[in-house]
């Protein structure tokens, strides 16, 4: 029998090979799915375009890093970074996936380099999903309302509106701001921003996590701010809000203006 001379067939034939060996993800999407990766320029888009997850290379450094940025800024501004400490050189053979349960980056060495981290959940129905809030979430299925994980306990360097600076009272442990190690390095650096341990309802800045460099003061729950900040009588834009009890106390923020873009980020210059 004689080769085909159909054209269709031949591309027909080349699509279904091409998609068989490849289910990754088409640009623009918002969720990733437990058959499908993120690699090299490929990136999710939250549904509103709000913010971006991919790899990216901060200024003239070599390597690259998971992370969100905005979405609506020319310049790229990160906002959240996975794997700070574990960068990777080889994005072409490096992906971001889920993996028994859990969202993990591989890199070019197919060794994971970093991971949610939850315990083992070999559900196939979990999926990725990048909202327009900016928090990366894992739910057990598109339409679960329940998470799993999410990026917003887990903050780096920057503090977005709707996250939370706390302290569990009970294990003792925060979530904080740590900065970056230099403008080209996402790296833990020197400077932290947390609830004082001491439970004085107050935010300090810590220098090499020992060292206090600065502080709030204590929350004036009757003026709605910290002692030592009275700038905050000012505030037009942030809704401040103040909470503790005998488990945990936390800070958290939102916008009366939901179309401003805003952050607050703990700078590597302290």
């Amino acid at each position: 029998m004689k080769n085909t001379k159909n054209p269709w067939l031949k591309l027909s034939m080349l699509l279904f090979i091409w998609f068989s060996l490849n289910c990754q993800l088409s640009f623009g999407a918002d969720t990733i799915s437990a058959n499908q990766s993120l690699s090299a320029n490929q990136t999710l888009v939250s549904s509103g375009g709000n913010f971006v997850l991919g790899f990216f290379t901060p200024g003239n450094s070599s390597n690259y890093y998971i992370g969100i940025w905005f979405g609506k800024v020319s310049e790229q501004t990160p906002v959240w970074v996975a794997n700070r400490e574990t960068p990777v050189r080889d994005i072409d053979s490096s992906e971001l996936k889920i993996s028994d349960g859990n969202l993990v980056l591989f890199n070019g060495s197919q060794v994971a380099i970093w991971s949610t981290n939850i315990s083992s959940n070999n559900s196939s129905s979990v999926v990725a999903v990048l909202e327009d809030s900016g928090n990366l979430v894992l739910r057990d299925g598109p339409n679960s309302s329940a998470l799993l994980w999410q990026s917003l306990d887990h903050p780096t360097h920057t503090w977005l509106p709707g996250g939370r600076l706390s302290l569990n009272k009970r294990t003792n442990q925060s979530q904080l701001l740590t900065s970056w190690r230099n403008s080209e390095d996402p790296a833990l650096g020197l400077y932290s921003l947390e609830l004082d341990p001491a439970g004085t309802n107050s935010y300090i800045i810590l220098w090499n996590r020992t060292r206090q460099y600065w502080t709030s003061g204590a929350w004036d729950e009757q003026s709605q701010i910290f002692n030592l900040v009275p700038e905050m009588r000012l505030n037009y834009i942030y809704n401040f809000s103040f909470y503790s009890d005998e488990n945990e106390s936390y800070f958290t923020y939102s916008l009366y203006n939901r179309e401003i873009i805003s952050r607050f980020i703990m700078d590597y210059s302290g």
